[in-house]
């Protein structure tokens, strides 16, 4: 129960995160499932596969929740969402398989360096400026194909490549923000198949566990960050959102960090 009790805490603060900043709700919760999976005694070598694959299957509902109040708002892209999805599931699937063959240390490298190089842009507040319109439905696919595998690699939503992709291409920054929280349920959809496809067969994974998938956790994720992603989002439309990613950043830095450490200890 105190296990669970720490899942609904950490799905509570990732929803409201993904839901008011649109960036994947993964970057706060891969860290953070490390080690609680560590602190649990998981195997060491599959601990970062699990995190990962837990935190799609996570963001799988919370993205939904999240999308559904972006829409309301009017913020959403659809034809954006409809082109780039078909490469986004190939780009997941791929990226899932690549991941199932990388070491955990290794996985979590380059997450860390990910998060670095994220955290710095939005310390940074850089914005791509835009260079051209959007391209057409292969070029979108191609997008999102590369979107997609990364996403899967580091496990987020999307927003954090999406995003930048979107402003580029001349679309606004509140749709892009939208739109990039509807692109985040296909990337979850393909990513958190994938790490159950790959994980299927694998030994000496924790009880309750689909493949790369730890299903208490989701189960606690998911309930607390449905509630709270709608939270997030209604928020992002009145609060000094930039400022308030600056903040996150330095945060997420330190998250990722302590994490690495962690597991170059083990």
């Amino acid at each position: 129960m105190q296990w669970f009790l720490l899942y609904l805490a950490l799905g509570v603060v990732s929803g409201f995160f993904a839901g008011l900043l649109g960036i994947g709700g993964g970057s706060v919760m891969v860290p953070l499932l490390v080690m609680l999976f560590s602190a649990q005694d998981f195997p060491v070598g599959e601990v970062m596969h699990l995190a990962l694959g837990t935190s799609l299957a996570a963001i799988l509902f919370t993205s939904i929740s999240s999308m559904w109040t972006h829409h309301a708002h009017g913020a959403v892209v659809w034809p954006i969402v409809f082109r780039i999805t078909p490469g986004i599931l190939l780009g997941t699937m791929f990226g899932a398989k690549v991941a199932s063959l990388v070491p955990s240390r290794e996985l979590a490298i380059l997450f860390t360096v990910f998060i670095l190089y994220t955290s710095v842009q939005m310390i940074a507040n850089f914005k791509p400026r835009p260079g051209r319109a959007m391209p057409g439905f292969w070029g979108t696919g191609a997008a999102g194909a590369g979107i997609g595998a990364f996403s899967c690699l580091v496990a987020i939503g999307g927003g954090a490549l999406s995003v930048p992709f979107m402003l580029w291409c001349n679309v606004g920054v509140r749709q892009a923000i939208g739109t990039s929280a509807a692109i985040g349920f296909p990337v979850a959809v393909g990513g958190a198949l994938g790490y159950v496809f790959n994980g299927w067969r694998v030994a000496h994974l924790p009880s309750y566990s689909l493949g790369f998938v730890y299903l208490p956790a989701v189960a606690g994720l998911v309930f607390a960050s449905v509630l709270t992603a709608p939270v997030g989002a209604r928020l992002a439309h009145r609060l000094p959102v930039m400022r308030l990613r600056q903040i996150f950043a330095v945060m997420l830095m330190l998250l990722a960090v302590k994490m690495l450490w962690g597991l170059a200890g083990k």
